[in-house]
């Protein structure tokens, strides 16, 4: 879901610049391209990824006092 929402905001935003006869906000050559298109995967595969992992460490992070539970179990 959110990668449709995702590529219909892209499409919106594209539509608009080229209407407002505005530049693209968008890197102009191929590679520049790619780059955003790798990020763009790279965010949403460590989305799904790191959605699904066990908190193994949770004990050892501070609260607002800085003091932690204690070991790993």
């Amino acid at each position: 879901m959110k990668v449709a929402l995702g590529l219909a905001l892209a499409l919106a935003i594209g539509v608009a610049c080229r209407l407002a006869a505005i530049p693209l906000p968008a890197p102009p050559l191929l590679i520049g391209a790619l780059l955003v298109l790798a990020m763009t995967l790279g965010y949403v595969v460590t989305d799904r990824y790191a959605a699904h992992r066990v908190a193994r460490t949770k004990p050892l992070c501070g609260g607002p006092s800085g003091k932690t539970d204690g070991a790993l179990p």
